[in-house]
């Protein structure tokens, strides 16, 4: 999912990018309304995140702009402010949300997720256009970015459905470390870094039913990682 972000405060918006790409989303960076207008015009974007006070465009007026050309891309307002009235004004322009600065990390990410679920409740897919699938013992929905196992849902965060679709779309195949890397996070990958080692046993830890003998994630050793359907003899074992 690709998320544009128009915030005035270098340090706010830097932490914010580095938040978010590591959760998975592409994001596209502005500094001010006018330049996250143009950016909303030309990379159309799949969700919007909106500082209110901001020079030469408010939030305020850029939400309205993009709900001229727009009604369904969600849109966060950001503010200082906590008036009652502002927060009126944001929804009555047609923001989706409103979070008041200062703000927790894990409340943003919480509020994009269940923005995107209501969202896809109406019809609309933003973040994956993916059908549900099944791995194992698991049924996963790219557009609620939740996996199910019996009674139990299993919240997924962008980057572990991209890691597991990674897997499925290309099962029986040993998938390379550095391709699954630079594929869930658009970066080169480096081959000292244990990011990736401890990314999948975090994964493992929140989907397998025994994360020390998996069934869905399972490593090659010097190579990667591969997803296997399991035979019905296996099954049977």
């Amino acid at each position: 999912m690709h998320i544009l972000i128009a915030e005035d405060d270098d340090n706010l918006r830097n932490g914010l990018e580095v938040l978010l790409k590591e959760e998975g989303f592409e994001c596209t960076m502005t500094e001010n309304g006018h330049e996250a207008f143009l950016a909303f015009e030309k990379r159309k974007p799949d969700f919007c995140i909106l500082d209110v006070m901001m020079p030469e465009l408010d939030g305020f007026e850029l939400c309205r702009l993009i709900r001229q050309h727009d009604q369904n891309i969600p849109i966060i307002l950001l503010t200082a402010k906590g008036e009652e009235v502002d927060r009126v004004v944001g929804l009555e322009l047609g923001a989706d949300d409103y979070i008041a600065k200062p703000f927790g990390t894990r409340e943003l990410i919480a509020r994009i997720k269940a923005i995107t679920r209501r969202v896809a409740k109406s019809g609309t897919n933003i973040i994956n256009k993916s059908a549900p699938f099944i791995m194992g013992h698991l049924s996963i929905d790219p557009t609620t970015l939740r996996a199910e196992t019996g009674n139990k849902t299993i919240e997924l965060t962008l980057r572990e459905l991209n890691v597991l679709e990674m897997l499925f779309r290309n099962k029986g195949m040993v998938i390379k470390r550095h391709d699954l890397f630079e594929k869930c996070w658009g970066r080169p990958y480096m081959a000292n870094s244990r990011a990736l080692d401890q990314f999948v046993s975090q994964l493992r830890q929140k989907i397998e039913i025994e994360p020390t003998n998996p069934t869905i994630i399972k490593t090659v050793h010097g190579v990667g990682y591969r997803y296997e359907e399991a035979t019905k003899q296996n099954e049977l074992n």
